[in-house]
């Protein structure tokens, strides 16, 4: 039976190696799409080879709100669309120690409007952007996917209103969906987290993500809840979780994918469960899982 792991759910861990990009020719770092924060800023990867337009992998990390960074190895299995023929822009965004919901999708959002804004400059084809992440990450792609139009999540403020925000593809490897119901999907699971580590506790990445516990503010947590922005057009969804996940139960992934599916239809929302694979698991990052990820991305944006 698995076990809940508060290191690596709470006080994020130390930091993550960076990615090797060494072999990369062309990237470009640290350039800004917003001026309000210094975590406003991104990274650009292109192919070694063409002059574009490149279709856009969207990297968005994770770090339970609260830590990671655009040039940590959770980027490594996107760098892998290089070879596909796609850009890859990773993204940083204000996390919850200095800025809380909806901040960090506002961030997400200006991101994508930058890349629409400066496409010509950038060699981006911006007909064709994807949004990958895992975790926190994954949550993030599954904001930018669904809440197209949605005013209290765009602050056009942040920089070049007259671009459009959504995105043509979503890829959601074990982020959370519906945060007061991760407590007992968990114990559902055999796995509950102790009373000192539980989602709803006021100190959870949660908690801290929203600003006050939870458990008092559900109709915020409804606000968040990606499920609560689902529509007929949005794109669409290649979703994976591991079944014996302790930190994101699985349940949050399944329960967004089939609602999806009612809404958008089967061909458009993609779920997969992996069998013996917890948070972060390698098996995500295999050569042929992340083969199949992008598969799912040039069948759906017609690459």
């Amino acid at each position: 039976m698995s076990t809940f792991q508060p290191g690596s759910h709470y006080a994020f861990p130390a930091p993550i190696p960076e990615a090797d990009t060494a072999h990369i020719a062309r990237k470009m770092f640290d350039i800004a799409y917003a001026d309000r924060s210094p975590a406003q800023r991104l990274d650009i990867y292109w192919p070694a080879d063409g002059a574009g337009p490149f279709p856009v992998i969207v990297a968005i990390h994770g770090g339970a709100f609260m830590g990671g960074d655009k040039r940590d190895a959770q980027l490594t299995p996107m760098l892998a669309g290089l070879e596909r023929g796609y850009a890859v822009v990773s993204i940083n965004y204000r996390m919850s120690g200095e800025a809380t919901f909806p901040a960090l999708v506002h961030d997400v959002k200006a991101a994508i409007r930058w890349m629409r804004a400066n496409a010509a400059n950038f060699l981006f084809d911006s007909t064709r952007i994807a949004v990958w992440g895992g975790s926190a990450g994954g949550y993030l792609a599954l904001m930018a996917g669904v809440s197209a139009g949605v005013a209290a999540l765009e602050d056009l403020a942040l920089g070049n209103a007259d671009q459009p925000s959504h995105v043509q593809a979503v890829v959601d490897w074990f982020g959370p969906t519906d945060f007061l119901k991760m407590d007992a999907q968990l114990a559902e699971s055999g796995m509950a987290p102790p009373p000192a580590f539980a989602h709803s506790g006021p100190n959870s990445p949660e908690s801290l993500l929203l600003g006050r516990q939870i458990t008092e503010i559900p109709d915020l947590v409804h606000a968040a809840n990606p499920e609560t922005y689902l529509h007929e057009q949005a794109p669409p969804f290649f979703i994976q979780h591991g079944d014996i996940d302790v930190v994101v139960p699985y349940q949050q992934s399944a329960y967004f994918a089939a609602r999806a599916q009612v809404i958008l239809g089967l061909p458009k929302v993609y779920f997969e469960l992996l069998l013996n694979a917890g948070h972060a698991d390698p098996a995500f990052t295999t050569s042929e899982n992340v083969q199949k990820v992008l598969a799912f991305l040039d069948q759906a944006l017609r690459v």
